[in-house]
């Protein structure tokens, strides 16, 4: 486990910029054709980063539907899966609880809940990255932007507007695809970080 020491949001935003995944880093599966390449592009994997996107509730009492959107991340891709309001296709229910599998993230109880409740996905190896750290003061987590800011030095720039969109289109826009995507793809680096030498 990493100790270390809670850097301040200012001090964050003063590091450069992380290195984030291009659009050409990235596949939005829309189709079948798609779908089939995808898991045949991630089968041999057996550690991806990985997070889900939910439509926001703005209202009290509001129940959330999603996820609508599976993230999946290598070294050098990430792969967007919406999901919409219809069911999760087999191919990648089956991926995501494949023996063998470690699905790294960060924060991921709310992911495994949503996962289960609105598609019955349970047997899911899940990584929580922030698990790995442990700060000076235990009452502080460790997410994305700190854990970039720690292993790289760098700024890992999350945006509120695009956190809040709606996740549950079928066509996301290019800014949602490069926020989904990097989401993911910063859980694997970190993830490889803090592999041993």
């Amino acid at each position: 486990m990493k100790i270390t020491r809670h850097i301040p949001k200012e001090e964050i935003k003063a590091l450069p910029p992380f290195a984030a995944l291009g659009l050409a880093q990235i596949t939005l599966v829309r189709d079948d054709a798609a779908l089939a390449a995808a898991i045949d592009a991630l089968q041999g994997h057996t550690v991806l980063g990985f997070d889900t996107e939910s439509r926001p509730t703005f209202h009290k009492g509001q129940q959330p539907t999603g996820p609508h959107l599976v993230q999946l991340a290598s070294a050098d891709h990430a792969w967007l899966f919406p999901l919409g309001e219809g069911p999760m296709p087999a191919p990648l229910a089956q991926l995501l609880s494949r023996p063998g599998l470690t699905l790294a993230g960060f924060d991921l109880s709310s992911d495994r809940a949503h996962l289960k409740n609105r598609f019955g996905v349970t047997d899911l190896n899940l990584l929580d990255l922030g698990n790995l750290f442990q700060c000076e003061d235990k009452r502080l987590t460790i997410g994305a932007v700190q854990a970039v800011a720690q292993l790289f030095g760098q700024y890992f720039r999350k945006s509120k507007k695009q956190s809040t969109s709606n996740w549950s289109l079928r066509e996301l826009s290019d800014a949602q695809q490069l926020y989904a995507a990097n989401d993911a793809w910063v859980a694997w680096r970190v993830w490889q970080a803090l592999q041993p030498a």
